[in-house]
């Protein structure tokens, strides 16, 4: 079967349009442009704030008057990853989609669901001509998944709206009413390098399943880039030093993939060390991992090579700079309060750049993760900057619009939903900070392995979630 032909059709259909334009995120140029065009070829009120963020006004539907207005959000950019065997121009091509059963996925890539059927969805509701609903303003913001820039940079005053409905969560039967703030964490050094010639090791660590860096980062995955690490510290005591290393991309998504070149004194012994090493590892995570692949390789490389003192300083700060949950929260169960993400690492000719991502729903909480990675990285030379930095939201578990959807989603599904704060970054406490009178909600359909070539998006969650939503829009209350 096409998705093409799956229902609700034109959810889907608006979603195929908007994966075929490229839309990564700081390159939204054509998106932007996508969605602006998509408004005034509907003849509705479109507008596109100083940032890029694009703002498309419906009036209410006949009988609607009176209700309170709504935002509807998501975000334009998606998170571009692909397996390192696939073939593809994030700046160039669009997503390729196929169905799996109950599963849409993408050919080898992110398949842009997060937050794209979110997009495709406020698209389907703009479009609409029998889907009764209040006053709208459907707000899509830019550059989520990179910085949130789009959202920092929405003024007061543009939106009307007394409800905001964000469409950015992964879980059918969760609604979301807060999350974690963040900030980037971004350790650098320059050192100098020599000529080595002869044989060299490379290690490769590929085949994890990655994913959110936010959602994902509780459940035990593996890191590329803590696993590298490790060997590289069994390498310590041979007079190592590190042609290159090439870990991780994003810093919002969990490391797949990273590799080492290294010169080492005496290549025998190192390979049976880290073959030791390598048997260790495969078993730690031969539950969770199954795809896991370590090679150790013998090869050659002209690459010029940092000094031992200098090799060990890299090897000890990524080994000291804490990765995974930091902090459980202590009054909500089962969530995370604080984590950071090594994500990236980059070696080449003498620079080195290390990209972290620290979460945390406590701002004091991520001060001090900020504070431990700081001096992870500083005392091994490395100079650190913390930047885009973002607030977390505040649950209001006695929002109105909270029990309304609570009740609709009992009545509809015989079960009550989970109303639960979440440990991703969303957009809500960002917008929150200009209007701080918007009651606020976040909820979505069931989509898998975000941020990572294993995205898909559930068919039949899409359905239940499109019933749930048009109920949502049935019941807004009225204007108080």
């Amino acid at each position: 079967m096409e998705y093409s032909q799956i229902e609700p059709k034109n959810i889907w259909k608006n979603f195929a349009l908007l994966n075929a334009v490229p839309r990564p995120s700081k390159k939204e140029e054509r998106v932007i442009a996508f969605i602006k065009k998509f408004g005034e070829d509907l003849g509705l009120d479109t507008l596109v704030d100083e940032v890029g963020n694009v703002i498309i006004r419906k009036p209410a539907s006949q009988g609607m008057e009176n209700r309170q207005a709504i935002v509807m959000q998501s975000h334009l950019d998606m998170v571009c990853q692909k397996n390192s065997d696939v073939d593809f121009d994030f700046d160039t091509q669009g997503i390729q989609m196929y169905v799996d059963g109950d599963w849409v996925r993408a050919k080898g890539t992110t398949l842009g669901a997060d937050n794209g059927l979110g997009v495709a969805t406020i698209m389907t509701i703009l479009e609409s001509n029998d889907i009764p609903h209040p006053a709208m303003e459907a707000l899509f913001t830019i550059d989520e998944e990179t910085g949130m820039t789009g959202a920092l940079g929405l003024k007061g005053g543009l939106l009307h709206g007394d409800i905001l409905l964000n469409l950015d969560t992964e879980e059918d039967d969760e609604i979301d009413i807060g999350c974690a703030g963040g900030v980037d964490i971004t350790a650098t050094a320059s050192f100098g390098t020599e000529n080595v010639k002869g044989e060299s090791l490379e290690i490769q660590i590929k085949g994890l399943q990655g994913g959110h860096s936010g959602m994902d980062i509780h459940k035990g995955f593996g890191n590329a880039n803590k696993i590298l690490g490790r060997f590289l510290f069994e390498t310590l005591k041979f007079d190592v030093q590190i042609n290159s290393i090439d870990g991780g991309g994003l810093r919002n998504a969990i490391p797949r993939e990273a590799k080492a070149v290294i010169k080492v004194s005496n290549i025998s012994d190192v390979e049976v060390v880290l073959s030791n090493l390598k048997t260790n590892i495969l078993e730690e995570f031969a539950s969770i991992e199954k795809d896991l692949i370590i090679e150790i390789n013998k090869t050659s490389t002209t690459e010029k090579a940092l000094s031992n003192a200098d090799s060990k300083s890299i090897i000890f700060a990524l080994n000291a700079a804490h990765n995974g949950v930091f902090r459980m929260s202590p009054d909500v169960e089962g969530l995370v309060e604080a984590s950071n993400n090594l994500a990236r690492i980059e070696v080449k000719d003498g620079a080195v750049k290390i990209l972290n991502l620290t979460r945390s729903s406590v701002e004091s909480t991520k001060t001090e993760v900020a504070q431990q990675l700081i001096s992870s990285f500083e005392s091994n030379g490395l100079t650190t900057e913390l930047a885009g930095g973002y607030p977390g939201w505040k649950p209001n578990p006695g929002a109105e619009i909270i029990q309304i959807m609570t009740d609709i989603y009992e009545k509809n599904f015989g079960a009550k939903p989970m109303v639960v704060a979440c440990h991703a970054g969303l957009e809500c406490g960002i917008i929150g900070t200009n209007y701080p009178k918007m009651e606020m909600v976040s909820f979505g359909p069931t989509i898998k392995g975000a941020h990572s070539p294993d995205e898909r998006a559930s068919i039949s969650s899409l359905q239940k979630f499109w019933k749930f939503l048009q109920d949502i829009l049935q019941n807004i209350p009225e204007k108080k």
